[in-house]
């Protein structure tokens, strides 16, 4: 079962629509700024699950971090503090973030696309979030891993914060093409990792390996970390994790949909990283652009042979 129906002859699919815009949310994982020690997308999957902790309600975290996501993909750490900060007014800010948002959000689904602008502002700022956030921030990804063969080490890993982050905003976007609700696969995408808390990742040939003690491991240290939570936030994270075996419901597509273009996103990352060159930074990107001081600069590159 697929979920959707083909695309007409001559048409994009959805996904191949979303495709470069979760790309982009994807580089979250990559984008770091100075007084926050991780990647932007950790810095939301710990403020995420503190907004959860501290009782708010699933669907206004699940928008308000996916509409800043999108912003993100553009405007990296350029937030409503930031620019509050450096002396904008509200209203300008959220004019900044608008523009940021509209200039990728083109390929959303209309509605979900007028819900997610209209979650735009400054995030709440909660306590401390709760300790499997940070440590699901340290804990690396395995990466590509396959049985009865050695593993293939990229660098930098990601983290599983990292990934838990992009897999939920992810499960909210691409909800509409497979007719599911939106905030299901978020909240599943934050929690889907809860076991790696306290097992490090070996990947899918780790989980071979463990064999038939696989589940129970899985559930235990799941367990363990539901039981720390709040009674109606672990609750409701239950039932998410219900929906994870199968594809059976919209929801649950959603997420699959979700965390398999994570996936491979990431390994295309790593390939287009270590394809890159410096003709794409000065030819493809502008690198030196244009600009009052350019013919000098063009003129330095020339004479220093590059």
């Amino acid at each position: 079962m697929t979920g959707f129906a083909p695309s007409p002859v001559g048409t994009l699919h959805p996904f191949a629509q979303l495709r470069p815009l979760l790309a982009e949310i994807g580089d979250a994982k990559r984008v770091r700024v100075a007084g926050g020690p991780r990647s932007l997308a950790e810095q939301a999957f710990a403020r995420t699950w503190a907004r959860l902790v501290a009782g708010e309600d699933v669907a206004d975290v699940a928008y308000s971090e996916t509409a800043a996501a999108v912003a993100r993909a553009r405007l990296a750490g350029i937030d409503a503090g930031v620019l509050t900060t450096a002396g904008l007014s509200d209203g300008e800010s959220l004019d900044v973030l608008r523009r940021g948002f509209d200039e990728v959000a083109g390929p959303l689904e209309a509605g979900l696309r007028e819900r997610l602008r209209a979650a735009l502002g400054p995030l709440p700022s909660p306590a401390a979030a709760p300790a499997l956030a940070g440590t699901l921030n340290a804990q690396p990804r395995a990466g590509a891993t396959a049985p009865g063969k050695p593993r293939i080490v990229v660098e930098p890993p990601e983290s599983h914060g990292d990934h838990c982050l992009t897999v939920a905003v992810y499960g909210v976007l691409v909800a509409p093409v497979v007719g599911a609700d939106p905030v299901a696969p978020f909240l599943l995408g934050v929690a889907h990792h809860l076991h790696n808390v306290v097992l490090p990742d070996a990947g899918f040939a780790g989980e071979v390996l463990l064999g038939d003690a696989l589940e129970r491991v899985t559930a235990t240290l799941e367990e363990r970390e539901l039981a720390a939570l709040p009674g109606p936030l672990a609750a409701r994270v239950r039932e998410v994790l219900a929906l994870r075996p199968g594809a059976d419901v919209p929801e649950a597509r959603a997420f699959h949909a979700a965390d398999v273009l994570d996936r491979v996103l990431q390994v295309h990352h790593h390939a287009r990283a270590a394809a890159f060159t410096s003709a794409q930074a000065l030819d493809d990107l502008d690198l030196v652009h244009a600009g009052p001081v350019q013919a000098y600069h063009l003129d330095v590159l020339a004479a220093a042979g590059l």
